[in-house]
Order: structure tokens, then sequence, then C-alpha cells
């Protein structure tokens, strides 16, 4: 049986607390409740969870759909990639909506979710600002509205520290008086893997928790609180120290384990280490064998993946290390995932729109 408590580390994703609940039991490598399929979409890998009542109380995440889009876009500044990005996020927001059966004359709310003061969490606010918005066009000028395009309207409420105010409270206020159909909510995440960062796309039908990326959690913004679709889209960009230190633990493992492969290999170059390994990824195939970990780096070779990061935790927290951290490159990393997540949406909620351009309108 596997021990729920072990699932309280942090990390907004679906896909990695399946992973969390296999990691834990492999025995286990089907989990009642949650249904697991991988895809390719013009050539990235898309994962597709689904969870019922029964899975949700397994790996401790809401019950409904999560749809998980990879790809390195954005850490290789490649507009190219970026746009190509986009437009499988487009169909995966379109699958969204069709399942849950909103029409294309149905009004939408884009709401940014976030700090705009605070750079990893400003996605929200960063994507608000590219959204093709048509509220006011619908309702002032009809006539000069095209075919394709439906009415939505954006707004970032900003965060109960600078406004006082519960998000979900604001955001019930403008439902009551936007009447929207559905909701599209944009908010930063945390993953439990440095890997994640900025390279995963999550969307769910389920809902959000503003604030949830950087561990302050608010009222959930969801089908329960106001009645109406609420589809979330969010990206990892911090993750916490023990996530740091025990993915460094790992790499140094995999480091080792490379190193003792290639040393038996009579063709091994005789090069830096830093220049040999800077030719591929350390993977889970370079991890030395148990006996070989406990050989090299003692108790903490012994230690499992659950255990390791509450030692770790153990020590940092006690001292005040339990830090977020964001890569250094992070103004530019958000500025490129508004875009990218805007282009998609628009492209998604506009049929005739041109997702390459979404700032080629004045609101």
């Amino acid at each position: 049986m596997v021990n729920n408590d072990k699932f309280q580390m942090r990390t907004d994703l679906a896909i990695e607390a399946r992973e969390m609940y296999v990691d834990a039991d492999k025995e286990e490598q089907e989990i009642e409740g949650v249904t697991f399929i991988e895809r390719k979409i013009k050539g990235y890998s898309v994962t597709d969870v689904r969870v019922d009542e029964t899975g949700q109380d397994k790996i401790n995440k809401k019950a409904g759909r999560y749809l998980t889009l990879e790809t390195n876009a954005i850490k290789n500044s490649d507009s190219d990639d970026q746009q190509k990005t986009a437009q499988v996020l487009a169909i995966l927001i379109t699958d969204l909506l069709k399942e849950h059966h909103l029409k294309e004359s149905d009004s939408c709310l884009v709401v940014g979710l976030g700090n705009a003061y605070v750079t990893p969490d400003a996605l929200g606010p960063e994507t608000v600002k590219k959204i093709l918005v048509t509220k006011h066009l619908f309702a002032y000028q009809p006539e000069m509205v095209a075919d394709g395009y439906r009415s939505v309207a954006a707004f970032a409420p900003g965060v109960m520290g600078v406004t006082g105010i519960e998000t979900s409270d604001i955001i019930q206020g403008l439902i009551n008086e936007v009447k929207p159909n559905f909701i599209i909510a944009i908010d930063a995440l945390a993953s439990r893997g440095i890997d994640r960062v900025n390279t995963t796309i999550q969307l769910s039908d389920t809902g959000i928790h503003p604030g949830s990326g950087v561990s302050n959690k608010r009222k959930e913004l969801s089908y329960e609180t106001y009645g109406i679709p609420v589809i979330s889209i969010g990206v990892p960009t911090v993750v916490d120290a023990v996530t740091i230190t025990s993915d460094t633990i790992d790499y140094v493992f995999k480091h080792f384990g490379r190193e003792l492969k290639e040393s038996h290999r009579p063709s091994k170059r005789l090069a830096p280490a830093s220049l040999a390994f800077g030719e591929k990824k350390l993977t889970d195939e370079d991890m030395p064998k148990q006996e070989k970990k406990t050989e090299l780096f003692g108790m903490i070779g012994t230690l499992e993946e659950g255990e390791k990061r509450q030692l770790i935790k153990e020590v940092l927290h006690p001292l005040g290390y339990n830090l977020m951290v964001t890569p250094k490159e992070v103004d530019s990393y958000i500025h490129d995932l508004g875009h990218l997540i805007a282009s998609g949406i628009n492209n998604a909620l506009h049929t005739n729109v041109d997702s390459r351009f979404p700032n080629h309108y004045t609101r």
C-alpha cells in the first residue's frame, strides 16, 4: 500500500503526481482511477491523464482531465519552435472546449493570475497583455466583427497581497457583469523536477488555485465555484530548494554511472568529462546499480526518492533555506511564454486569427 504522505512534495503537475505514485510502488504501474496516454502532435510529446474520484485520492489531484505538452522552445529561444508549440497548444485547448460542448459562439473570459511585480509569478498578467479581446466590439460595433471571432474579455486581477481582495471574489464579480460561457485561467506553477521548468505546459478542466506555484493557495477557480467551465493553463516557473538538491544528487549518481560505463570501453576518449558529457544528456539509463550507488555514496546511495527528499527537507527547512528558485533568464522566459500561450489561446478562440502575431492589433 502506498503512503500518500509521500505526495505532499511540491508539484502542481498531474503527470508528476502520477510518477510519484508509480515510483513509490514500483509493483503497481497501473493506477486505479487514473488513465495515462502518450501521443505525438506535430512532433511534440503530449500526455493525457484522466483522473476519476478513485484516482484523485491516490495521486492527490482533483478528478478531471490533464493535458501536458513538452517543449524546449522557450529554453532554446527558438521562435519557429515557439510558433509550432503555440499551434499544438491551440489544438489542445480546442479539444478541451469540444469535450465540454462549448460552441464557437460561446463567450470567454481570460484571466491572468499572478503578481505582475514578481517576474516568475507574472505569467498570467504577461499573457493577458497579448490576448485578442473582442467583447467591446460585439457590444458596440457588432457589424465590424467578421466571422470566425467570438466575444472575449481579458483581465489580470492581481493578488490578494496587493489588492486585499480574494482573487476568486474579484472574478465572481466579473462573471456577474460579463456573463461569460467559460473561463480560461493562466497561472505560474511549480514542479518537482528542474528539467520541467519552462518546458512543460499543463492544461486542465479541473480549475486552478491562484498562487499555487509559489505555495500560497487561495480560493479555487472551478466549475464548482462559478457554475461554468474553467480551463486552466499553467507552466512551472519555479522549483524549491529540496527539488534542486535532490535532482543534483541524482545527476551526480548518473554522472558516475556514465563514467563507470565509459571506463569499460576500450575506445574511451581521453577528453575532459565536461566536454564528453556536453554532447548528450544524462538519462535514467546512466543511473548505477543499487550496489554500486551504496558502494560509492554510502547511506545517501541507499535512500529511496521519497526518503532522500525528506532528508534534504529536514536539513534545509530549519535553517530557513526552503527557497523557491527560478532561472536567471526568467525575464525573457516569461515574455516568450506569455507570447506563446496568448498565441495558442487566440488561435483556439478565434478561428480566423493569425496566431503568429498576437500583438498585431491595438486595444
